[in-house]
């Protein structure tokens, strides 16, 4: 199979295997990819929840960044998981000293279990900086409201909180409506010139663990392989439906989603 595009990732570790650096790979390469990595931290974690974090050095998350783009240059770039303003500053380097384009940042501020994963001055980075550098942003709502300061509780208070994180210099955002207690899963992509609903039927499950990482590097994948932005966002939701309809139910808690629902695999190898 012929690779599509090369992509960089910038996340944390997830040694459950469901979300962060992990997720973010099996979605690469599902979707026909070639995945890089710079890991920012190592988590214990399972599907229950999150027991450690060990943030790598700064200077190595940049050595990672910057080595690697060097040698093999990305086609697109998905962030993840930043704890520190730190962390954001010297990506914020990297990213300018190598001038990297293409770029989807997935603010991950909470895990599933509800562990927080962010510092309060290192959103303050995101929000004044990182924002501004990026190609989209794809806040859940709890995100959302994080970065706004305001309650969502209607497709209306997203489309709002939306022209908010514009505002704050986002070029696209993408607000994910999973968190809605509605029947049909709305997901709101918005720029300046254009607000777009994605209307999908909503899969009651607890096995969604990772379905944000799963996302955005389905996005950054579709669009370092040259798709529009919002086609990116329309076939990356489409493939993490699917994870999450032919999930494997893994685990005692929100387990993992189907990284390899892209896959046909014949009847001899299954």
């Amino acid at each position: 199979m012929k690779i599509n595009s090369k992509i960089l990732i910038i996340a944390g570790s997830d040694s459950s295997g469901g979300a962060g650096i992990q997720a973010d790979i099996k979605s690469v390469t599902s979707l026909g990819s070639y995945a890089m990595t710079a890991i920012t931290a190592i988590t214990a974690q399972n599907t229950k929840g999150v027991k450690s974090i060990m943030p790598i050095p700064i200077k190595e998350i940049s050595n990672q960044i910057e080595f690697t783009s060097k040698d093999i240059k990305p086609d697109s770039v998905k962030i993840g998981m930043l704890h520190s303003k730190q962390v954001i500053n010297s990506i914020l380097k990297s990213i300018k000293k190598l001038n990297l384009k293409k770029i989807i940042l997935d603010p991950v501020m909470v895990a599933k279990s509800g562990t927080k994963l962010i510092d309060d001055k290192a959103i303050l980075v995101l929000k004044k900086k990182l924002i501004k550098k990026v190609d989209l942003i794809t806040p859940n709502i709890p995100e959302a409201e994080i970065l706004t300061a305001m309650k969502i509780k209607s497709i209306l208070d997203m489309k709002d909180a939306a022209k908010i994180i514009l505002n704050l210099g986002a070029k696209n955002v993408l607000i994910k409506g999973g968190h809605l207690g509605s029947k049909t899963l709305k997901d709101i992509f918005v720029n300046k010139k254009e607000i777009v609903v994605f209307n999908n039927k909503k899969i009651r499950t607890k096995n969604t663990h990772g379905t944000g990482c799963t996302l955005s590097s389905a996005i950054a994948t579709y669009y370092g392989c040259g798709k529009t932005l919002k086609k990116s966002c329309e076939l990356g939701i489409r493939y993490v439906n699917n994870a999450i309809k032919t999930r494997p139910n893994f685990g005692k808690g929100n387990g993992p989603v189907n990284h390899l629902n892209s896959f046909i695999i014949e009847k001899k190898f299954r």
